[in-house]
């Protein structure tokens, strides 16, 4: 490819809005271009790079026995409403009327479809176990796109699904992706750690989570160095310790101005652990009868030197969607802003109970009343509720396997895979017939790689402050070949000769300066770079240059070719 055609300017400074590094290198390269909040363009630089990744993506599933297929963008609303997911999903979700008045849906993610596929094929135990895979276009319309191709509205993803009659079957396929993933991302070049994590709106007991660790990421990973356990902090766990002494009765005490738990502890002269603290949101549920959305107010009890993990309090309060409660919507539960618990509430409150304070006697909470708390309240004798670990694991809690340090970090999910079940098939009749003649609801998985998301992935992990320089696997060429000399017909012959044997060649022909060529060199990024200057070309030679080195190496023009290949085979390794 000529860079003087190429559809796609290279720019020198990063434009409004890269707010990390990879991000702004593929705009300043020319590898995206944004058309929207969250939605790209890719040009033919990005473009390329991410089929290199498909095909890397496309060998391995087919490498496990997948068979691709491919499911439409747009969906009938009428799947998704067997699931309930159509009613349940918020915002996220582009809901729309086609001109018959059908309700009609962009898809975020393929369950529904490939049920209604699976359904349709499946009968018998005798078609089973079976696994299909898609490439495919998703719409998620995110209010907080950031960072790029990291977090989008519109995307690219790998998608799989697998039937199977048994858990057996289920656990196989499952294993048979978890290591198919790794291998991906190995050949890409991306480090990655395999999380437990929340199956959240997917539905299922049992997902993992790969995921990039890098600074830029919104998702917390607990670790502990000691025995390897690690989880996304959203489903976490740590191992507490609990206040175990006789219940005392409670008695009412005045705590002016104490509308925090540093503010009440300081005052009370007691330690965080003796404390009860409230959070209060409104959770979002659908009514079994009427499919309309109702809103609860959710009060989360956690000990006061401890956090709330939000994911936890929606799942143990089992709400399609949760926000932060406003204050009139706290007061309608008879609640006191600032000096609020459970005591007391309106019937109809939702309260989910953390074990660390169910398990804890005589601590002090909230009296619903300006300015007053109570002493030695008890879970099962003042209040009642929901008992669930909502707690977040911090940085230095204990690992709740072998008692070392928990530690955090900050990363990107790039991939994830699921155990559904039976979640899907017993509600669309995804039933198939077993030796006996018995119905039985289909096993099945999901599992998902998200393709534009890796590849800015490893445009974190792989630059300088010059530019991009992506491994030869992903790079959407293999060799950026620069002519200084004027001599033309020479270098379009060296040119041709390196296409001709098979070699992925960006060439530079721009009538541009030495350092304009260079530096568009090093942004682009690609692993090997040949210099044509006209003092090695009356030598018959050529300068060769490695991305990520900064040694130039002469070689014979004479076998330029045979030695570029063997070159690119060791980068290859």
């Amino acid at each position: 490819m000529r860079m003087s055609q190429l559809f796609s300017k290279t720019l020198r400074e990063a434009p409004n809005g890269a707010d990390c590094k990879g991000y702004e290198y593929l705009l300043r390269a020319g590898f995206i271009q944004q058309n929207a909040a969250g939605i790209f363009s890719l040009l033919p630089l990005g473009f390329r790079s991410v089929k290199k990744i498909e095909a890397i993506v496309r060998q391995e599933m087919e490498g496990i026995g997948a068979q691709e297929i491919l499911m439409p963008v747009v969906n009938p609303g009428d799947i998704w409403k067997e699931t309930g997911r159509f009613y349940s999903i918020d915002r996220e979700m582009t809901r729309f009327k086609d001109r018959k008045d059908s309700d009609m849906c962009l898809a975020m993610t393929h369950e529904e479809c490939c049920t209604d596929l699976g359904r349709s094929v499946i009968d018998s135990y005798k078609r089973l176990p079976l696994l299909v895979f898609q490439i495919q276009t998703k719409w998620r319309d995110d209010p907080r796109p950031r960072a790029g191709l990291i977090r989008v509205r519109e995307f690219t993803m790998k998608d799989s699904y697998s039937f199977d009659r048994d858990q057996e079957g289920l656990e196989k396929v499952y294993k048979a992706h978890y290591d198919a993933y790794f291998r991906i991302y190995k050949r890409c070049g991306l480090p990655v750690v395999a999380v437990g994590s929340d199956s959240g709106m997917m539905g299922g007991k049992v997902s993992h989570e790969y995921m990039y660790l890098s600074p830029i990421g919104e998702d917390t990973i607990i670790t502990c160095p000691d025995c390897g356990y690690t989880a996304n902090r959203q489903v976490a766990r740590f191992k507490k310790t609990y206040n175990a002494e006789a219940p005392k009765e409670k008695s009412l005490v005045e705590t002016p101005n104490c509308k925090t738990i540093e503010e009440l502890c300081a005052f009370l002269k007691i330690d965080a652990s003796k404390t009860a603290k409230a959070l209060f949101m409104v959770g979002t549920y659908i009514n079994d009868k009427t499919g309309d959305e109702e809103d609860k107010l959710i009060v989360g009890l956690v000990r006061g030197d401890m956090e709330i993990e939000e994911n936890k309090l929606q799942n143990a309060a089992r709400c399609n969607g949760m926000r932060p409660a406003h204050p009139e919507e706290i007061e309608a539960a008879g609640i006191v802003p600032g000096f609020g618990s459970p005591i007391g509430c309106k019937a109809g409150t939702v309260v989910i109970v953390d074990d660390s304070v169910a398990n804890s006697n005589n601590l002090v909470a909230g009296a619903n009343k300006e300015g007053y708390h109570y002493l030695n309240t008890n879970y099962g004798t003042d209040y009642s509720g929901t008992v669930a670990d909502i707690a977040s694991a911090q940085d230095g809690y204990v690992c709740p396997e072998c008692g070392g340090k928990l530690r955090s970090s900050k990363g990107v999910e790039v991939g994830n895979i699921f155990q559904l079940g039976t979640r899907y098939s017993e509600s669309m009749g995804c039933y198939f017939q077993d030796e006996n003649g018995q119905r039985k609801p289909v096993i099945m998985g999901s599992y998902g790689i998200g393709i534009g998301r890796l590849l800015a992935c490893l445009c974190e992990e792989y630059n300088d402050e010059k530019g991009l320089k992506l491994p030869v696997q992903v790079a959407p060429y293999q060799v950026h070949f620069i002519s200084l000399i004027k001599d033309t017909e020479a270098a379009e012959k060296i040119y041709k000769e390196l296409e001709d044997a098979g070699i992925e060649v960006l060439y530079d022909d721009r009538k541009e300066t030495a350092g304009v060529k260079f530096a568009d060199a090093d942004l682009i990024g690609i692993p090997v770079r040949i210099t044509l200057g006209n003092r090695s070309f009356a030598e018959g030679k050529c300068e060769v240059k490695l991305r990520d080195s900064d040694q130039v190496m002469a070689y014979d023009l004479s076998d330029i070719t045979g030695e570029i290949k063997a070159l690119l085979a060791k980068l290859a390794k």
